[in-house]
């Protein structure tokens, strides 16, 4: 097997699907899967486009057996290549060029094409399967050809299909992320990602959705692999890695969430940030939520006045916090409950505008351990309506 990327910038995850069946399909037959890079065309090469592939494909879980070999690298490769191909019925042109029928093989200035250098890797490679995009379909036909002018035949090639969005059309940016940096950017995890896209254009059963590295290639079938586009589901992703967030064991899930923010460039108190963890572990599901559901512990907000109630629950709430001792969730909630019960107001009717000036919105994690863990001069000084601005301790992105 082998997975042939162009150096063009982070993995597309049309890519990333490719080189997760590669990899389960090499395994399933306890076969070799060979990385190769496909660089022939320097006008389509972007700088560090190679080194971002590699880190993806890193990040995924997808590891290689060889290479990666570049194609930028093999130009003997090729020149014999195109020699026995003129052996065989090629022709040069008057220009320098190889061709074979209407397919050049090696240009004037002895670069080879992407259909030479394709098969001639293949075939001196020893690849033996190529599962690629069902796009490349078209190109089956010439490079059979070409194998055989270079005397060889064509390895045994397989088609998945293409990854379209909602609107049955070529999944790209208008849909949303649509590389593997960006999912990433947006706190989906690895092993939920790797699920997900195993997933498209195969399934074991048409049912199981959640299945471990280990199962999926247990359970592949080359026979399952379906030509037919294949819809990428952003919400079921999203239900796929809450799925996989929430099955973390809580100090996991604490270290994955602060190594998430500081590579993305919060400089948030780490402490915090793992106190807040089990908070939000069935909250949220990316890690990308977190700073939108949980950022106003790092920084103050400024609440909306008109939606903070007739004024009696703050005060009252402010009197009687300032003596809760020692100030955690349980005698906070105690206290608060006794409040509301005094002012003859019901629970949510009580806390929401607490609520609202602790987060700046109606939807938070648990309130008592949000009061617990801002502390009780700062809670207190957000009720109060004073010291608007950032938190104390607390840092921008």
């Amino acid at each position: 097997m082998r997975f042939a990327p162009s150096p063009t910038g982070s993995l597309h995850v049309g890519n990333a699907l490719t080189a997760v069946a590669n990899r389960r399909f090499a395994d399933e037959r306890g076969g070799v899967l060979v990385l190769r890079i496909d660089d022939t065309d320097p006008a389509r090469a972007v700088a560090g486009g190679e080194e971002a592939i590699l880190e993806d494909l890193r990040w995924l879980g997808v590891g290689w057996d060889e290479g990666p070999v570049r194609q930028s690298e093999r130009a003997n490769v090729y020149a014999d290549a195109a020699q026995r191909a003129l052996e065989h019925g090629a022709i040069r042109d008057t220009d320098g060029s190889i061709r074979l029928g209407r397919t050049t093989l090696l240009r004037p200035d002895g670069s080879a094409t992407y259909q030479l250098a394709s098969v001639a890797d293949d075939l001196a490679l020893g690849i033996t399967h190529v599962l690629r995009g069902s796009d490349h379909r078209p190109n089956e036909g010439t490079q059979r050809l070409v194998a055989q002018a270079i005397g060889g035949e064509l390895p045994e090639v397989i088609h998945h299909g293409l990854l379209v969005g909602d609107d049955g059309k070529k999944l790209s940016k208008r849909h949303g992320a649509v590389s593997v940096d960006e999912f990433r950017e947006a706190g989906y995890i690895a092993p939920a990602l790797m699920n997900f896209l195993a997933l498209l254009g195969w399934a074991p059963d048409g049912e199981t959705t959640i299945m471990s590295p280990e199962e999926l290639v247990a359970r592949f079938d080359l026979g399952r692999v379906q030509p037919s586009p294949a819809a990428f589901d952003y919400q079921k992703l999203d239900w796929m890695n809450g799925v996989y967030l929430r099955a973390l064991p809580p100090e996991e899930y604490a270290r994955t969430l602060v190594a998430y923010l500081r590579e993305q460039g919060y400089d948030w108190d780490p402490e915090l940030i793992a106190k807040a963890a089990p908070l939000v572990q069935e909250k949220i599901a990316t890690l990308g939520e977190f700073p939108a559901f949980a950022g106003f512990l790092f920084a103050r907000v400024e609440p909306d006045p008109e939606k903070l109630g007739d004024g009696q629950m703050l005060p009252a709430a402010v009197e009687r916090l300032a003596e809760v001792e020692p100030f955690e969730a349980e005698p906070i909630e105690a206290a608060l409950r006794d409040v509301a019960e005094g002012l003859g107001l019901k629970p949510r009717e009580a806390f929401q505008p607490i609520r609202l000036a602790l987060t700046g919105s109606s939807v938070s994690p648990g309130l008592f351990e949000s009061l617990e863990l801002l502390g009780k001069d700062e809670s207190l000084a957000r009720l109060t309506g004073s010291g608007r601005g950032r938190a104390s301790g607390s840092s921008d992105r």
